[in-house]
């Protein structure tokens, strides 16, 4: 389906920015973004929700290169604590 929108120019500024910041063609964020809002139930409130929402997003398993994770974090807690 094609829907075509007339945005003002500052929403379509917004959109093409966080798009180019995402390295993502703005017609694919753009789908993101209404497909997001449309989210049933709401956001996310509990941590379990979350973790539900990052793995049918296909966030979770997206660093294979990391197979300990809380020491990932704490490595950069670490190097955070120690900056100038």
């Amino acid at each position: 389906m094609n829907i075509t929108l007339e945005l003002p120019p500052d929403l379509e500024n917004e959109l093409a920015t966080e798009a180019t910041r995402l390295n993502l063609p703005l017609p694919e964020y753009a789908l993101r973004v209404l497909a997001a809002g449309r989210l049933a139930g709401g956001p996310p409130r509990t941590g379990a929700e979350l973790i539900a929402y990052w793995q049918n997003e296909g966030v979770i398993g997206t660093r294979p290169d990391l197979s300990d994770s809380q020491e990932h974090a704490r490595s950069i807690r670490r190097k955070a604590e120690k900056r100038q």
